[in-house]
Order: C-alpha cells, then structure tokens, then sequence
C-alpha cells in the first residue's frame, strides 16, 4: 500500500503540476513513443535545473527510455504532487533532486513503498534508507576547489574573508562548507585571512575539522540531523536565494567599518549567490577589489567571469552528470548492476554512488573548459 503524503494532494496536483515542465509524447529515435518509466523531480526552474532536466531528457532519450519532467518551486507541497503524480503513472526509476536533505523524506520512501527505484541527483538526503544510488559530483571537492582557488591567490597578512554558505535545510551547504574550511583554516589560525562576518567561524579558527553541528552554527541555525532548524542570528546562509544572499551582504557590509572592507575575499556558495554578493560588494565605496568563488558555470557568471568580476566558478558538467544518470536508469531498467565507485553516509545508510568529476573555470580557461567542449557557444558572451 501507498504512503498518503498530504490530505491535500489533490488540490495541489491542481493548482501545480500543470504549470511544470514535462517531456510531452516521447519518442524514440525512429519517432516511436516511449512509455514513460523515468520520472524526473527538480526543485525549482532556475537555470541550473533547467540546464540539467534538458541534459536528462537528451541522455535518456539515447536508450530510448521515455521520462516525464517536473521542476518545482522550492516547495514539498509541489515535489510532493510531482512524486504522488509520477508513482500513480506507474514510473520504474525516479530520479530526483530533493526540496531539502530531510523534509523529503516522506516523499522518497513513499515511491521506494512503490517499488520504484529511487536515485538521487546532485543531493543526498540524511536519515533514510528510501535511497538506491547517488549520482553527483563529491561535494566536499567542490568546496576544497573554492577555498583552495581564495588561498592560492591570497598574500600578506590580514586579508578580509567574507564566509557565504548555501541553506541549513541541504546537507550539501554542510559538506561544501566542509571542503572550503579544510582549505582555509590554515589561512585563517595563521593570520592570512581575517573572518569579518561570522563570529561563530571566528571562534573556531583554530579547529582544523569541524562537526555538522559546528558548521550548522556557522551557518546560524541549530539544525542538526534529527533536529527541526531553529534560525539564530548572524548566520552566513543564503539559502541558495540570490536576493537573499545580496541583501545579507548588504547587511554585513553596513556592520563593517571602512578596515574591515579594501581588498576582500568573498567564499560564494555559488554563481547565482555570488553575482548577487558580489553586486553589495561593488556597491560599497570602501571595497578595493574582491575575489570571490561561485559554482555551475551558469552564463551570467560565465560572462561576469570574462569581465573580470566573479572570479571563479566550479564547472560540474551537467552532461556528463546527465549521461551518467541516465545509464544508470537504463541499467536498472534492464536489470543490470549500475556502476559505483564509492559509498556516500546518509547518516543511517551508506548509499552507492556514481561519481562525476569537477573542473575549475576562470577567465584564463574559460573557452578551454566551456566552449571547445561544446558546452555553450563563443556567440554565447561577449569578450572573449
């Protein structure tokens, strides 16, 4: 028997997934229609997850397997109807993004419940065991790219550091933040860096590693696994929001003085986040010049990247990440064992992941890594 999610879904299916993006009648090759026994389940329409579900329905497309596409608006009441709606359609394999690294939970074990296998992309919820396989990029690596990308390009001594995370409700902002600490630590206990926006940060400067409950801090809330979030104050999430992440800089650049700003250092969750901290930033008379981190190559950072503003992007190849999931899903639904290459702890369940590589891109390689290889056009931006 079927979980029951919400007492509302039918108000939601509704008022929702209608207005949501989904493969219409697809074909094969031969133009054949496909049956649909992949469904695909994305957060929200940003670019990001726009870029991706195209990438997914292209690489599935190529087994001729047939998939039906939902990207949401950051709510469980919407995945959840976009999850009810794809189990009702009898779907083998989902594959899914999830709102948030717990909320979700109901949702993934209600198609495992289903017999539908369950691979999540590009995040991993914590605390349940309704997961077959992981597809995505080890995300620890890309915040150790990001901090190492602010070390390497740091010198002297008493550099301001701006710390920016992405959300307490994804478990991925606690293992980015993870990597770029590893990194930057050192810097910091040695007198490099200077945190100038997290007081937490600050009185763990000399602590090498730091617990999940120690970077929830930093990121100002109490949130730990098993625990509902409670936000406090001066925390440095941005909650993956670009108008959120610019207006908390704003605000801690209107609680700095003018020695805490000149030649400052920004660690950026991510290129929407970034282009919207780096905006305060370049508004603010004190501030010299920063650099500053962000990930997804998404073209606006791209060209900001070519004008020598975002300093750098962390490239996850999302056709490599969507070639990868998609012969998993064509693996599963022909009974062959997918590929692994390591485990990912959820915290109950070491889940068996697949594992895409990440590149680097600044100005110097930008055309290198982004348009030889096909992945957006020279037409694309201006300046190169």
């Amino acid at each position: 028997m079927k979980k029951s999610l919400l007492p509302f879904i039918g108000m939601v299916m509704t008022l929702t997934l209608f207005s949501l993006a989904s493969c219409d009648n697809p074909t094969d090759a031969a133009g054949t229609p496909l049956d649909i026994s992949v469904g695909i389940v994305f957060p929200n329409k940003s670019i990001h997850w726009q870029n991706d579900s195209a990438a997914l329905k292209t690489a599935l497309t190529g087994y001729d397997v047939g998939c039906s596409v939902f990207l949401g608006d950051d709510t469980l009441a919407t995945e959840t109807a976009a999850v009810t709606a794809l189990i009702d359609a009898k779907i083998s394999v989902l594959i899914i993004t999830p709102v948030t690294s717990s909320n979700s939970v109901a949702s993934l074990e209600a198609a495992k419940d289903a017999g539908i296998t369950v691979i999540c992309y590009d995040r991993l919820p914590l605390s349940t065991e309704a997961i077959d396989y992981y597809s995505g990029f080890l995300q620890a690596d890309v915040g150790i790219a990001q901090g190492r990308y602010l070390a390497d390009n740091a010198s002297g001594t008493g550099i301001p550091l701006y710390l920016y995370g992405g959300s307490y409700l994804d478990s991925s902002s606690v293992r980015f933040f993870r990597g770029a600490w590893s990194v930057l630590q050192p810097k910091i206990a040695d007198g490099t860096f200077v945190i100038e926006n997290s007081q937490a940060a600050t009185n763990l400067k000399n602590s090498a590693t730091l617990t999940d409950s120690e970077i929830y801090g930093i990121l100002g809330t109490n949130a730990i696994s098993g625990t509902p979030p409670v936000m406090t104050v001066n925390g440095i999430t941005t909650h993956w929001n670009n108008q959120d992440a610019g207006t908390l800089a704003a605000k801690n650049l209107d609680d700095a003085d003018a020695s805490q700003k000149g030649n400052v250092f920004i660690l950026g969750p991510n290129d929407g986040t970034a282009r919207a901290i780096l905006q305060a930033f370049e508004d603010d008379p004190d501030v010299s010049s920063y650099v500053i981190t962000g990930q997804d190559a998404e073209k606006p950072s791209v060209q900001s990247i070519i004008d020598g503003d975002q300093s750098m992007t962390v490239f996850k190849d999302t056709r490599t990440l969507a070639s990868n999931t998609a012969r998993m899903a064509a693996d599963i639904l022909q009974e062959r064992q997918p590929e692994t290459q390591t485990y990912y702890d959820n915290g109950i369940k070491q889940v068996p992941q697949l594992v895409t590589d990440i590149v680097v891109v600044t100005a110097a390689n930008v055309r290198e890594a982004l348009i030889d290889t096909g992945y957006y056009s020279a037409s694309d931006f201006t300046g190169l």
